[in-house]
């Protein structure tokens, strides 16, 4: 990827739905370059796929937070399969850095999330974490 695919990239992320001439006025290119563009970001593999967002998906879960887990020994993958059983967990990322494994936790109450959260801490292996709320959506995509 270069520094253009990397623009067409944001501007997709801003909005997924931009048709071409919309992208070529917002990017300065001509829609051909942007449909060649986005041929090759797609034929690649670069672009994995497109996905719809609804509103009642983000109403399922009005809780919802980050917790990062630093995890003992060689537990990663054990703990990952636990995290996986878990229907709060909506999304667990592997990472570097601090924390071996960040999951997007999504519930119902409060309640609910702190119980997810004792549970995590409590599945041998975990020896340490640290918990976000996410209070707000500034940008999607």
């Amino acid at each position: 990827m270069d520094e253009m695919d990397i623009k067409l990239i944001g501007a997709l992320r801003h909005d997924a739905r931009a048709s071409l001439a919309q992208l070529a006025s917002l990017l300065g290119w001509s829609r051909a370059t942007v449909r060649t563009r986005l041929a090759k970001l797609i034929d690649s593999g670069e672009i994995a796929g497109f996905s719809v967002v609804l509103k009642s998906e983000l109403a399922r879960d009005p809780v919802r937070g980050l917790m990062m887990i630093a995890i003992e020994g060689r537990g990663t993958d054990r703990i990952i399969r636990q995290l996986g059983a878990m229907p709060e967990a909506r999304q667990i990322y592997s990472t570097n850095g601090r924390w071996d494994v960040i999951v997007d936790i999504g519930t119902e109450t409060l309640e609910q999330f702190d119980a997810v959260l004792f549970r995590i801490r409590r599945l041998e292996g975990v020896t340490a974490s640290e918990t976000s709320l996410l209070l707000a959506t500034r940008k999607t995509g």
